[in-house]
């Protein structure tokens, strides 16, 4: 212990000129986007900007036909999925705002003007010399002025729950993390006490730092924005060549084979307005032709003048376009003050209508209801999730969570249970190693124990009690408490006579008592075993002493066991002091001492993590371990949770300094099978989850602490637990209320499952499309009249799907989804089986739909508004019917399968048909419809029905 020394510490002058040189202990909060940028950014989805690009085309074709429905409900479908989001996504930030409410206004006991007294902690300065206490949380950076049995939990910045600290060079730990004579704010005293000159406040500390690195802006994006990306761009594609093709023909069908004859100076006229009108919309056609082009892997990005141009400027190369064919057009010989040079207002009309249905090809080919199936889907997800203790504050992490293909774990707090329990004692003269027997060694032991020790027990929580003070001396009393031995009675039965505190130096703990036990003053010893043994004569016994260089051997065996598990030792010994015995307590305990025995003391596995591990393994799922101790105990807690096997090798472990040392190009090469990084520091696991996703790896990072926030910030999604520090919270995208690794498993269960319930609602949906759109396409150039009203596709487009949404959205999770490997990040939402499935059953759709056109149509080209109310009944009831085989997609399974645990499916699927009933029945001109006879409608249920009939056939065959 070193000699005290008087402090004076800072005057009232020299903290303002500090406060104005450093600034405030304050860490500066993570900035908050306003809730109007919440809510922006709900449109940059993809599907969203695809529809908001169809909701503006369509109010054209809205404005020409005085028509709002159709625009109207696609803004509805657009706000409401926007919406929904928002809502939940705040919803989520309110509970977790809530869950993180941190206090700055301790008081910090502060040395200034040669006194003494107390400061809130956020008033301490860089030069203050702050006193801490056992118990006390450090405020800020700083270098240790005294320290005396100093032992800090570094937990929250290492992983280390338990570091000495000295200010004496000749102990410093060359092999630590942070140097022996420095504590940093967020770490906490758990043994002895400090004084402290602070060096760095708020931001400056390493806490602050960290913390700025959990808030920094991340790049990566989701694999379902990905994968929806690329939808939208298919759709965009095929929606537009669709209509391009369409334009096209029904241009040509009318200009050239039309009945009336068109001059070639009209159309001469046209192909140049056409063309100008072309340049002004380059803005929207551009950007999908390059889609298309990144869609056959050519990757070719936007110009950038049609990505950033404005559309004025777009605007202005229309019109200098359309002066310089004009210019082109009057040099061959047009004459553009001639009426005759121009298309006639007839003319002009049906080129207007052959545009407006190559647009109403582009809104039908949208689907409205995606983006409300995906927002219901992820909302819904992140409600139910809550009750399994996942609460989620980003909607797209629930999702992302089943793409994982690598989970970063550290080790303290989340694999284990950060409290210290005794693994084995191995005590001479104990029999069958039960304290509660009334023996010799069993009362010395109890006795040793309760006294030799300051740590106390908490049980005022009946559920859990927790350690007070030194977590080693606490797992003694655990053991106590465990055994029905009350240790608070027989440590106030003794009285203390003297006490001599651990401390790195000596490395153990003595206390001279006066024992009610053997009525006689007793000194107990306890630390290092090596240590204890070196000042031992005779090992204790009930039967016959043994003398200590007897047992040596054995002993050491127990301790190489012992350490080879990564485990922390303790040896015990006493000595009977006469009262004539001169000397001090240290020199007393130099010699002739009677050793007791060893314990093994660990931070034990939590039980469900084992379990969880084989099932993330089993699941496809790299499980790698990441903390900041050493690489023994790293070894030993990867092998008892399943990461580390016998046959692994040095090349999968490696320490933060070994790590920090490789090149990026080295590193790369090592991240994928490396299983354990130990020693390492908030940037190497930073370092190595954004290595890891340069390998194609969707990364999922769980901590607790503080120097976890890095990587859980820049990780695809990130797991902080419940009863972690506020900035690891901060950076991550769920938080784990049990702090269980168990329920990492459990996320991983439902973002599976809610992939496939995406992917049956796209199934569903794009064949209702695929079906719309080639009646609308080929009703075009049979000469029909659109079969299928604006009103009728608000109803199939927006409706009917949104219900179909919340219908798929509400199924359970799928156990079975477990047993897959991860899907490849780049594999497309639409696999080859659904595309298959969707162009198969939408264009026998197509093939039943066009022939019952042909058969209702009378010889006079006309269809009655009985046969097109029956049509659209026809059309809705085949979808109907196909949303069971949706719901049985990739189960393999029946569609009536667990169908009583899915009642919001059977609630929507009933609210189909009786909307359709109500539509037909009562939606007159508005819908197009009138009613239809109870006859007709059984006829149409039970002839559309073979449609879940064959699947469910296919599905009985394929298994």
């Amino acid at each position: 212990m070193e000699n005290k020394k008087h402090f004076v510490g800072l005057t009232d002058e020299q903290v303002q000129e500090s406060r104005k040189k450093y600034g405030n202990n304050l860490l500066t909060p993570p900035e908050r986007d306003p809730l109007w940028k919440l809510f922006l950014e709900k449109f940059e989805d993809p599907i969203i900007r695809i529809l908001l690009i169809a909701a503006f085309l369509s109010l054209i074709i809205s404005v020409v036909h005085n028509d709002y429905a159709e625009t109207i409900g696609i803004f509805c479908a657009i706000f409401l999925a926007t919406g929904v989001a928002f809502w939940f996504e705040m919803d989520a930030n309110k509970k977790f705002d809530i869950l993180n409410k941190v206090n700055d206004q301790e008081l910090i006991k502060v040395i200034r003007n040669g006194k003494i007294g107390e400061v809130p902690k956020t008033d301490v300065v860089v030069g203050d010399i702050i006193v801490l206490e056992t118990g006390e949380e450090v405020p800020a950076d700083g270098e240790l002025l005294e320290a005396v049995s100093l032992q800090i939990d570094e937990s929250t910045l290492t992983g280390e729950p338990l570091i000495d600290k000295t200010t004496n060079p000749a102990h410093f730990h060359s092999d630590s993390t942070y140097p022996s004579n420095w504590v940093m704010r967020g770490t906490k005293v758990i043994d002895g006490h400090a004084t402290v000159e602070v060096k760095k406040v708020g931001d400056a500390t390493e806490f602050g730092q960290v913390a700025k690195k959990a808030t920094e802006m991340t790049k990566e994006d989701t694999p379902l924005n990905k994968q929806l990306d690329r939808l939208a761009k298919l759709i965009g594609v095929v929606g537009f060549i669709l209509a391009v093709l369409t334009f096209s023909v029904l241009f040509a069908k009318d200009m050239f084979f039309g009945a009336t004859e068109v001059p070639l100076v009209q159309l001469g006229s046209a192909g140049i307005v056409i063309i100008a009108i072309m340049v002004v919309l380059a803005k929207v056609w551009i950007p999908i032709v390059y889609d298309g082009i990144q869609l056959m892997g050519y990757d070719k990005e936007v110009p950038d003048s049609v990505d950033n141009g404005s559309w004025f400027r777009w605007l202005a190369y229309g019109v200098v376009t359309f002066a310089v064919l004009l210019g082109v057009g009057f040099a061959a010989g047009l004459d553009i003050t001639s009426a005759e040079s121009w298309a006639s207002i007839d003319l002009a009309k049906i080129i207007l209508q052959h545009f407006m249905v190559a647009v109403t090809l582009i809104v039908v080919a949208v689907p409205e209801g995606l983006p409300m199936s995906v927002t219901l889907s992820l909302a819904m997800s992140m409600r139910r999730m809550l009750k399994t203790n996942n609460l989620v504050r980003k909607m797209h992490a629930t999702e992302t969570m089943g793409a994982t293909t690598v989970i970063c774990t550290d080790k303290t707090g989340t694999l284990t249970q950060n409290q210290m329990t005794i693994y084995q004692t191995d005590f001479f003269g104990l029999k069958d190693q039960q304290p509660k027997e009334n023996s010799h060694a069993a009362n010395l032991i109890k006795e040793s124990i309760s006294a030799n020790t300051t740590a106390h027990l908490d049980h005022s929580n009946p559920d859990k009690s927790k350690s007070l003070g030194n977590p080693t001396e606490a797992a003694l009393l655990f053991w106590l408490h465990k055994n029905d031995i009350d240790y608070l009675e027989l440590r106030e039965k003794v009285e203390v006579i003297e006490q001599l505190t651990f401390s790195t130096e000596r490395k153990y703990m003595a206390t001279l008592v006066e024992s009610p036990t053997l009525g006689k003053k007793v000194l107990y010893v306890k630390g290092a075993p090596e240590i204890v043994m070196s000042k031992c004569k005779n090992v204790t016994s009930d039967v016959k002493p043994r003398l200590i260089k007897e047992v040596k051997e054995e002993i050491d065996n127990k301790l190489l066991e012992y350490q080879g598990k990564a485990m922390r030792t303790l040896g015990f010994a006493y000595k009977i002091i006469e009262d004539e015995t001169p000397g001090s307590i240290k020199d007393l305990a130099d010699f002739d001492l009677t050793f007791l025995g060893i314990v093994a003391i660990s931070d034990p596995v939590r039980e469900e993590v084992p379990s969880a591990v084989k099932d993330c393994h089993d699941a496809g799922i790299d499980v790698k371990i990441v903390t900041g101790d050493t690489p023994g105990t790293a070894k030993e807690i990867g092998k008892q949770i399943g990461v580390w096997k016998d046959e692994d090798s040095d090349l999968q472990i490696i320490t933060g300094v070994e790590f920090a040392a490789l090149s990026d190009e080295e590193a790369l090469k090592r991240v994928q099978g490396l299983k354990i990084m130990c020693r390492a520091r908030p940037s190497d696991k930073q370092r190595l989850v954004q290595l890891l996703q340069q390998t194609g790896s969707v990364v999922a990072v769980t901590g607790d602490g503080t120097n976890d926030a890095p990587a859980l910030n820049y990780a695809h999604v990130g797991l902080s637990m419940g009863s972690g520090t506020s900035v690891a919270k901060e950076a991550s995208d769920i938080t784990l209320l049990d702090d269980s690794f168990n329920s990492i498993a459990t996320a991983v269960m439902w973002g599976r499952s809610l992939y496939q319930n995406i992917q049956r609602f796209i199934l569903f949906q794009l064949t209702i499309n695929v079906a719309a759109l080639s009646i609308v396409f080929l009703g075009s150039l049979m000469g029909f009249e659109l079969p299928l009203t604006v009103t009728q596709m608000l109803w199939v487009n927006l409706i009917m799907d949104t219900f179909a949404a919340a219908a798929l959205a509400s199924l359970p999770p799928d156990h079975n989804v477990m047993k897959s490997k991860p899907r490849h990040p780049d594999d497309f939402i639409i696999t080859p089986v659904m595309s298959k499935n969707i162009l198969f059953v939408g264009f026998t759709f197509v093939i039943l739909l066009v022939g019952m056109l042909f058969y209702f149509t009378k010889t006079d080209g006309e269809i009655t508004a009985y046969h097109l109310s029956v049509f659209f009944t026809v059309f809705v009831m085949l979808q109907f019917w196909n949303l069971f085989n949706a719901k049985a997609y990739a189960t393999g399974k029946s569609a009536f399968h667990e169908l009583n645990k899915g009642v919001g499916f059977i609630i929507v699927g009933i609210l189909i048909v009786v909307g359709q009933f109500m539509i037909v029945e009562f939606g007159g001109e508005v819908f197009r419809t009138v009613p239809i006879s109870l006859k007709d409608w059984g006829i149409i249920i039970a002839a559309t029905s073979p449609v879940l009939w064959i699947g469910e056939i296919s599905r009985a065959l394929k298994k």
